[in-house]
């Protein structure tokens, strides 16, 4: 029963590793919040676990940003040119 779970214990977030390492940003934000965790009060873990999911989030920010066409274009502002269509006249 303890060799159970033990294995089991190990499996589990071996399992998880393939989700975690495609996650933007998190290792340098895991190393970043560690050290600030640790010098915060010994706190490392939770300062890396913080910190995995601030730079996580930067990431997908950016990557949204980064999706975004930068020139609007009429296809994509059309709602801009219909309000200048339909402007009361004076």
């Amino acid at each position: 029963m303890n060799k159970f779970v033990i294995a089991l214990a190990l499996a589990i977030p071996a399992l998880a590793l393939p989700t975690v390492s495609s996650a933007k940003g998190c290792l340098k934000g895991a190393a970043v919040g560690g050290v600030a965790g640790h010098v915060a009060g010994h706190h490392g873990l939770i300062g890396a676990a913080a910190g995995c999911a601030i730079e996580h989030h930067r990431e997908k920010v950016k990557d949204k940003a980064a999706a975004q066409p930068s020139v609007p274009t009429p296809e994509n502002n059309s709602s801009a040119m219909r309000s200048k269509d339909q402007s009361p006249s004076k």
